[in-house]
């Protein structure tokens, strides 16, 4: 049987903005592994009217309900209250959980438990317990009238031990299918030219099925299957995974991978090579991105964040005729910055980045978003040149980071450097 899901999230403080909604971003993830299909998302504030609303239309279009929120002990805690009023279920008081909160609060707190602590041990009537090892409110769930109902507390850290130790568990027995998926990454197309290669196909597909989506930087394309096993689902995605590489190509880095830095990471750490960056409208972003990566001591020597044209020059060594005579923000400027940062750290390769992050061209003229690329290696100097567009300032140096690791990438794998 296949399932429908909604996810109800309850707070006021989502609404406001005040914090972001991430609870159902990992509860649809995680749905999607047992082959529930989430199909609705819904946030209510801390009003029991509003939020019986909701319930209403959700129990009629989904037969799973998810609520996060709502499981305090304040007086606008009123998720149970009002899901019991919904459906018809009396809230029982559990005195083995009263106990557990007091013992928490002695422990843990030091002090007496508050008394309106205590609607925190009350639960629906016959439904199955969710301990929370992390807090002191317990989630739950209950079947009515063919409506699985789970509560799951506000807090993340909370929510998602709650969501892995009982809510996976008590759904995964109502699904016969799981859903697999994997990510193909690209870099150097835009979403609006992969799709016009691959429209076709995805227009005639429904099991598996593959769709774009447009990251900052990139496009990432996920091919999704449905079976009875993980098995049968990676049978059935094999071979669009690799058709999407035949058709783009180059532009495929990886399968699966968080991003060019780790695939770089990858490549460098199989090749048993190690990298240098030297930076200057990024502000040290590639180096970020690369030392983010747990292992990263294994293939990152060192950096140099040269802003200053005379940090290129004094650190790194960029002859003064260069700068003179073509600028900071040229090939020359960015080949000499590869090679002075591979000199100095004694790097296989080393990548350099220098650009007008704007909000106006340098003293020279150059237009903001011109960026050059230089990558220095034991087989010569290679230069990339892309305009990037007059775009926010951290975009632009999120894409010339993009850019930074793709050059590195296509060198490793022999490809062109230059798109």
């Amino acid at each position: 049987m296949s399932h429908t899901a909604e996810i109800i999230a309850v707070g006021t403080e989502l609404l406001l903005g005040n914090i972001a909604n991430t609870n159902a971003q990992e509860i649809s993830e995680s749905l999607s592994t047992l082959g529930i299909n989430v199909f609705w998302h819904t946030v209510v504030g801390d009003n029991p009217i509003r939020l019986k609303e909701a319930l209403d239309i959700a129990r009629r279009r989904a037969d799973i309900l998810i609520t996060t929120g709502g499981l305090g002990p304040t007086y606008d805690d009123l998720t149970k209250q009002t899901i019991c009023e919904v459906f018809g279920k009396p809230l029982v008081l559990h005195r083995d959980i009263l106990e557990e909160i007091r013992e928490f609060y002695e422990g843990t707190v030091h002090a007496p438990m508050p008394e309106n602590n205590t609607q925190q041990a009350e639960l629906p009537a016959g439904c199955v317990i969710f301990e929370n090892p992390v807090g002191t409110a317990p989630g739950c769930a209950f079947e009515q009238d063919g409506v699985h109902v789970l509560m799951l507390p506000g807090p993340p850290h909370e929510m998602r031990t709650m969501l892995r130790r009982h809510a996976l568990p008590y759904l995964r027995a109502l699904s016969s299918e799981i859903i697999v998926s994997h990510d193909v990454m690209t870099f150097g197309m835009g979403e609006s030219f992969v799709d016009q290669l691959l429209h076709q196909k995805m227009a005639a597909m429904s099991n598996p099925t593959l769709a774009t989506y447009a990251k900052p930087f990139e496009v990432r394309l996920r091919a999704t299957a449905k079976a009875r096993s993980q098995e049968a689902a990676e049978a059935m995605l094999a071979p669009v995974v690799e058709e999407v590489r035949a058709v783009l190509g180059p532009v495929v880095y990886g399968v699966d991978v968080s991003g060019l830095a780790e695939c770089c990471f990858a490549h460098l750490l199989r090749r048993g090579l190690t990298l240098a960056t030297a930076e200057s409208c990024t502000g040290g972003l590639v180096a970020e991105q690369i030392t983010a990566l747990p292992g990263a001591s294994k293939i990152y020597r060192g950096g140099v964040v040269s802003y200053w044209t005379s940090v290129k020059q004094g650190v790194l060594g960029v002859p003064q005729e260069i700068l003179d005579a073509d600028g900071p923000v040229s090939e020359p400027c960015a080949r000499a910055m590869a090679e002075g940062v591979r000199r100095i750290t004694g790097a296989d390769l080393a990548v350099s980045v220098t650009g007008v992050a704007g909000p106006e061209p340098d003293e020279r003229g150059v237009p903001v978003g011109i960026v050059y690329i230089g990558l220095a290696t034991p087989d010569g100097v290679f230069c990339r040149c892309v305009d990037t567009g007059k775009r926010q300032r951290s975009l632009l140096q999120g894409l010339a980071a993009n850019h930074a690791f793709d050059v590195v990438r296509r060198y490793l794998t022999g490809l062109p450097i230059k798109l």
